[in-house]
């Protein structure tokens, strides 16, 4: 079972799997153009959830929801499974690729052998696609890496059944029907809107702009109340998910600002086109914060001064995305 499955490599998981599950069905798109219209754009702080023991913040919004918003805004039939049993899950994927379906797959990066070992690390919510199988070897489409790659049977078993915090369960989806025609500027729109309510106005101050100020309020306090080594930790802990998990939160600010550049041509509207360009700016300053902190974790730094700045540069990341996202908003009409 081979599928003739075009693999292109990307920046990030989940979108990247859309975009060549879409160009594979007949649906030319980048992936800005998935991660916009799937409103990937997100922040959230939640201390009392942990990941690897360690207080839980992400840059995007959860695994599947990217696919999830951007096939549904398109008009695409899609299909999902989860699964208790191992095996049922492997003769799904099986029955699908006899009948030349592509399948997308949530992951655990650790028990995945085509990793390298520095970044197999307890993490569930990676995305890849399976395209083929040989032997007992499964071909993947994986849009982190330059090419296709191979991943034994029994690998791709423990990493579609990794336990612990986003445990996937075995979860596979894809394309079922694709429409006759495509809404592509409601589609965009409908991104552009989301991602503005969520950063500007979630009702919970641990998400959007109002969970960067509150990170920015309790790292200060770090050092005075969990000491050196554990502060050290967390901030590390906040670095690996910012550039090491999905492109981080500078790239993922890059990637939603080549989408913003799209959207000017879909939606017709030159304003997006200065829009991006802050984007791209915000992205850089979170890519400053991300220098900081790894000098900090380093010990290149005093460690509590190091933090004020931090702290600073939160909140200037924080009020520019603020304003980026009114404007955002106005630009599309009220």
């Amino acid at each position: 079972m081979n599928i003739d499955f075009p693999h292109r490599q990307f920046a990030h998981c989940e979108s990247g799997v859309t975009a060549n599950l879409l160009n594979f069905h007949g649906l030319p798109c980048s992936e800005a153009l998935v991660f916009g219209i799937g409103a990937g754009l997100f922040f959230g702080y939640v201390p009392f959830i942990k990941l690897n023991f360690l207080p839980l913040t992400t840059f995007r919004t959860g695994p599947g929801s990217i696919f999830k918003k951007a096939t549904r805004r398109l008009g695409i039939e899609v299909g999902k499974q989860t699964f208790r049993n191992p095996l049922a899950a492997a003769n799904a994927v099986d029955r699908l690729l006899a009948a030349g379906c592509p399948v997308g797959a949530q992951t655990g990066v650790f028990w995945l052998p085509y990793f390298p070992p520095a970044y197999r690390f307890h993490f569930n919510g990676h995305n890849l696609v399976i395209f083929g199988k040989e032997g007992d070897d499964y071909l993947i489409s994986d849009p982190i890496f330059e090419q296709p790659v191979r991943c034994p049977a029994a690998d791709l078993r423990k990493a579609r059944f990794a336990k612990g915090a986003l445990a996937p369960k075995g979860k596979i989806y894809y394309i079922e029907k694709m429409p006759q025609q495509f809404d592509l500027p409601h589609a965009v729109e409908a991104g552009i809107r989301e991602v503005c309510r969520v950063m500007l106005k979630t009702p919970v101050p641990l998400a959007g702009v109002r969970g960067i100020r509150l990170l920015a309020r309790q790292m200060v306090k770090w050092p005075a109340k969990l000491g050196e080594k554990k502060t050290i930790l967390q901030l590390g802990h906040i670095i690996r998910m910012q550039e090491e998990i999905g492109t981080g939160g500078g790239g993922f600010r890059f990637i939603y600002a080549a989408f913003l550049q799209e959207a000017a041509g879909v939606l017709e509207n030159d304003k997006l086109v200065t829009l991006s360009q802050r984007c791209t700016e915000v992205g850089d300053l979170w890519r400053d914060f991300a220098l900081i902190a790894s000098r900090v974790c380093k010990g290149r730094a005093a460690v509590q001064d190091s933090f004020d700045d931090l702290a600073k540069l939160l909140h200037q990341c924080a009020s520019q995305e603020e304003l980026l996202f009114n404007d955002l908003q106005a630009a599309l009409g009220r």
